[in-house]
């Protein structure tokens, strides 16, 4: 396994769960790209990385994909994380697989997704409902927007997927059996135990 590590996918599919729990209990330095794709939005609009930039959510799903990896694959190549064992898990929602192939393979860094692609959109919603906290910025969304958001979030797990078989990345499906996915995460990545 190499030193660090990023957990990628879709909201409330157990990403942050899953690096928070790299982070206590592996030593990995937890990174949320998610913060600083906020920070981008707010600080440097010029970037074009915006979340609420008037395009469809997959479009604005690709335009940052492909704005961040890059970003990704420089942190990698500056070498702050190798001298640590282990180095961070970077925990990011808008990374496609074929950004991911295109800028960072090849990175001191392995990759898993996480996702919920095998479930209706309503399904989704009640998912979004059970998995969030007040920390959450959707938390305070609601049911209508939520519902709108489940829609977008099950297709884009659909195309992750897709583009995980396709560049042969590891994905989780995680919207029927969380806790198992999570644990065969763990396996997979010789992080357990068992």
């Amino acid at each position: 396994m190499k030193n660090n590590i990023i957990i990628a996918g879709v909201p409330r599919a157990g990403k942050s769960t899953v690096s928070h729990l790299l982070s206590k209990k592996y030593g990995y330095q937890h990174v949320s790209m998610d913060s600083i794709i906020a920070g981008f939005e707010k600080c440097f609009p010029e970037t074009g990385v915006s979340t609420y930039q008037g395009l469809s959510s997959m479009d604005t799903l690709r335009v940052i994909s492909g704005k961040m990896a890059p970003f990704v694959r420089a942190m990698m190549n500056s070498g702050e994380y190798d001298e640590f064992e282990p180095g961070m898990v970077l925990d990011m929602y808008q990374l496609l697989p074929e950004d991911y192939d295109r800028y960072i393979r090849g990175a001191n860094c392995d990759i898993a997704y996480f996702i919920t692609s095998d479930v209706t959109p309503e399904e989704r919603f009640l998912i979004q409902k059970k998995y969030d906290t007040e920390k959450d910025y959707t938390y305070w969304k609601s049911d209508e927007e939520l519902r709108e958001g489940a829609e977008y979030i099950v297709e884009q797990s659909i195309l992750i997927r897709e583009q995980c078989i396709r560049y042969g990345l590891p994905y989780y499906e995680t919207a029927r059996e969380r806790e198992k996915s999570i644990r065969r995460f763990l396996r997979d990545f010789g992080l357990t135990d068992e």
